[in-house]
């Protein structure tokens, strides 16, 4: 048969004037079995310095000189200390004890019913271990999301520089590659005698020409260089195109012709509206779009809205659903959020962002129609 586990030393922090009265509650504990080593204080300035020191529990009178029970569980909680504390009194009022343990106390006894202390210390103390590995529980989760939170982050900032170096190379190789094969082509089917060498010519033009759009058009999702131009812009631009191409209406109004915003927000904007664009022209069924670019004094919101099919919760709960993901976790880089509402009517998307922005000064006087002349997945100067 093995002996018992030896009982744990119970540090016990006693608020009380009475030196019979302190005297006499140890003596309960001791007759339960429990091993207490306790410190008697009755002042305001000793309770405050006790608690720099460690406790396992409190015990305190109600009525203290110049002090009371209530007073020093106040300074408990506001010490941030996570010890049990029970009030124990001659006389305690019903109103006083709920409002004791309205404020974090642990239990309140009656002296003349000190059989209890032992049982309730136990459970209290019980209770505020399972607190602090509550309290400790969260703060790891929290610490968790935090970490996950930064990472997303840097996959983002990195998926963006990846993005940007692909869009050069294709620029400067692909792209220089193509019109110089485009300038060959031209030179031969000037230059050719026989008519099937131009037609045959002709034909490799119109290949290298639909390949330098295709290149153009990669080049611009993979680095939205319109940006430059603001968000404002942007946005002009990509509904216009938007529009050209699928045929559905896209209208664009803001509250701003040029905004000045944190760097990082223009682009999660940018690629959120292009996210939303895509689902539409995929899946909406929508004749209209409309997106409207809002800032406030410190809030920054873009609302899409689509009058097509809308999304139903079958939709939403997919497994496999990563675009909204990606827009939420793009969205929380720059400290902002992603809401989605749905109905047979259509469905909208609202990104907000916290911003401390103003507007910009000296824009184009048409930054609309510089927009749409203005192709940024052009190859420029070869």
């Amino acid at each position: 048969m093995t002996d018992p586990a030896p009982l744990r030393t119970l540090r016990v922090l006693h608020l009380e004037d009475s030196d019979l009265d302190h005297e006499l509650a140890m003596a309960h504990l001791q007759r339960a079995g429990l091993e207490v080593q306790a410190r008697r204080i009755e002042s305001r300035a000793e309770f405050a310095a006790a608690l720099q020191g460690e406790w396992d529990l409190i015990l305190s009178d109600y009525n203290l000189p110049g002090f009371s029970g209530l007073q020093a569980l106040d300074m408990l909680r506001d010490s941030g200390r996570l010890w049990p504390f029970i009030l124990v009194s001659g006389e305690i009022g019903e109103d006083t004890a709920v409002e004791a343990m309205r404020n974090g106390a642990s239990d309140y006894l009656l002296k003349n019913n000190l059989a209890r202390l032992a049982p309730a210390m136990e459970h209290a103390i019980e209770a505020a271990e399972a607190r602090r590995a509550r309290v400790a529980a969260d703060e790891e989760l929290q610490a968790s999301r935090q970490r996950l939170a930064e990472l997303a982050q840097h996959l983002q900032t990195s998926v963006e520089q990846e993005r940007s170096a692909i869009a050069r190379e294709i620029h400067d190789d692909v792209g220089g590659s193509l019109t110089a094969l485009n300038f060959d082509l031209a030179w031969i089917a000037r230059h050719a005698d026989s008519e099937p060498v131009r037609a045959r010519a002709q034909t490799a033009l119109e290949t290298v020409t639909h390949a330098i759009e295709a290149s153009q058009r990669i080049m611009h999702n993979l680095r939205p260089a319109i940006l430059e131009q603001g968000l404002v812009a942007a946005l002009q631009w990509m509904a216009s195109r938007h529009e050209k191409r699928t045929g559905i209406e896209c209208v664009l109004h803001t509250s701003h012709d040029s905004l000045q915003l944190p760097a990082g927000v223009p682009l999660v904007a940018y690629r959120a509206a292009q996210e939303a664009l895509t689902n539409v022209s995929k899946h909406a069924q929508a004749t209209r779009v409309r997106l409207d670019l809002m800032l406030a004094p410190d809030m920054l919101s873009l609302e899409i809205s689509d009058n097509g099919r809308g999304l139903s919760r079958r939709d939403l709960a997919k497994a496999r659903s990563f675009g909204i993901r990606g827009l939420r976790e793009r969205a929380a880089t720059v400290g902002g959020w992603i809401d989605l509402s749905s109905s047979p009517r259509g469905t909208t998307l609202i990104l907000s962002i916290p911003v401390t922005a103003a507007p910009a000064e000296g824009e184009p006087a048409d930054a609309e129609a510089a927009a749409e002349s203005h192709d940024p997945s052009a190859w420029g100067d070869l």
